[in-house]
């Protein structure tokens, strides 16, 4: 089968792999329908991450199931299907809790599809002929028919990293207001603005790039063009979607007294500062690390059917499956790759 694979900086090439089989009665085989990039895709194909290649790429997808262990209860050869990023056994006590990101039942911990053995076990990536999900009944989302799924394929990753952002601090503090801080983790940042206005809030949004400041404006948000002050304003709720330090520092400068800042951008320089005084005088609660992408993925299919939440408008552009290396290689906030016949 053809499986596109990062090798290095800036080279992607298709190349012919074994396909995945069967290996237990609780798995399933799906093809790959439509692709999204992950904001650390882009990151890993321009050289600003620690991983080396060769892997297979791609880690956010919309599947048709196409084969199906005995032992499969949920889905069936035909369904299309959401795959979480995350290799997760739903049995183990973390999964049960709603804690996939921490599942105790795969081996190695932290398993997840498009990084090859940088994560201890290659599982495949999303731009394949065929993917193996070895826990099926607990993984697989079916897609509801009235959502297209152009509109939700980042839903394996980046849409519910932004839900947990904004929305259960929401729920939490009813009238509290947002603070995006934009910028390193691009579509979570705009996909976040987006979710916190559908809900109602009033949502604050800064970064440096006029697109992107004109897309958050279009879902209803204040928007400030520049880098990140010490402070602006005070939120009950706050995101840090920079990955830079000044814009951490100005999600948790910003945070009302007891409110959330959640940072979701990926700090690889080591050691970072944080302003603890003020966040401990502040009461403030603050949260990072990979979000639990599972549980939160039916909650994000409601506000898409609900008509509050609008994700296709983040996409920078759909192109055809053979065309992925080319425009994976141009700048891009949210590249949707489709393969023909969906």
């Amino acid at each position: 089968m053809r499986q596109l694979t990062f090798v290095d900086t800036g080279r992607l090439e298709w190349r012919d792999v074994a396909p995945p089989q069967l290996e237990g009665p609780a798995e399933a085989l799906v093809t790959p329908l439509v692709v999204a990039t992950c904001d650390l895709d882009a990151a890993i194909i321009r050289g600003r991450t620690p991983f080396s290649g060769p892997f297979a790429f791609g880690h956010e997808f919309i599947a048709r199931v196409t084969a199906t262990g005995p032992d499969v209860r949920t889905v069936r050869s035909g369904d299309t299907v959401i795959v979480p990023f995350q290799i997760t056994c739903g049995e183990c006590p973390p999964c049960r809790a709603g804690h996939t990101a921490s599942c105790a039942g795969v081996e190695p911990r932290r398993s997840m599809y498009g990084l090859g053995a940088v994560v201890g076990k290659d599982w495949g990536g999303a731009l394949s002929d065929t993917v193996r999900v070895p826990h099926a009944d607990a993984m697989l989302v079916p897609l509801p028919q009235d959502i297209d799924p152009l509109a939700v394929a980042s839903c394996s990753d980046n849409l519910p990293d932004a839900w947990r952002t904004v929305v259960p601090p929401l729920e939490a503090r009813p009238g509290a207001s947002v603070l995006v801080v934009a910028g390193g983790a691009p579509s979570i940042g705009l996909y976040a603005a987006g979710m916190a206005t559908g809900m109602g809030a009033e949502v604050h949004y800064i970064d440096t790039d006029a697109a992107r400041l004109s897309l958050a404006q279009a879902f209803g948000a204040a928007v400030t063009e520049g880098p990140p002050p010490r402070r602006l304003g005070r939120h009950l709720v706050t995101v840090d979607a920079s990955a830079s330090v000044a814009g951490l520092h100005c999600a948790i400068r910003s945070t009302a007294g007891d409110g959330i800042c959640t940072s979701v951008g990926i700090y690889y320089g080591g050691e970072v500062a944080m302003p603890l005084l003020e966040m401990y005088s502040n009461s403030i609660t603050f949260v990072t690390g990979r979000p639990s992408a599972r549980p939160a993925i039916p909650r994000v299919l409601d506000l898409v059917q609900g008509g509050r939440f609008h994700p296709e408008r983040v996409t920078t552009s759909v192109v055809q499956w053979d065309d992925a290396v080319d425009a994976l290689l141009q700048p891009f906030t949210k590249l949707v790759v489709e393969r023909g016949g969906v």
